[in-house]
């Protein structure tokens, strides 16, 4: 799992850039990532799966935002970050 200041110095589109949509959609990935592995070991954790969907929306409305704005910055995003295309 890799740091949250490993990911915004990754995703970062300027020297001061901490919130920007494409480390947003980094970070909020990286938390997806890590309660999904807390869910597999936790199977009847309800409280942490809704969390789980709504950060799920969060991230795909973040996704739908980029795609209507910049295109090439979406889909290099979604190769870095390996996941899908939202329709």
């Amino acid at each position: 799992m890799k740091s949250k200041q490993e990911l915004i110095n990754e995703f970062k589109l300027s020297e001061n850039d901490t919130g920007s949509v494409q480390v947003q959609l980094a970070l909020l990935t990286e938390r997806i990532n890590h309660l999904n592995e807390h869910l597999k070991a936790n199977p009847n954790d309800n409280h942490s799966r809704r969390g789980l969907l709504q950060m799920v929306g969060k991230r795909k409305g973040f996704m739908l935002y980029l795609k209507n704005k910049d295109i090439e910055a979406y889909r290099k995003i979604i190769k870095d970050l390996g996941i899908r295309d939202v329709k």
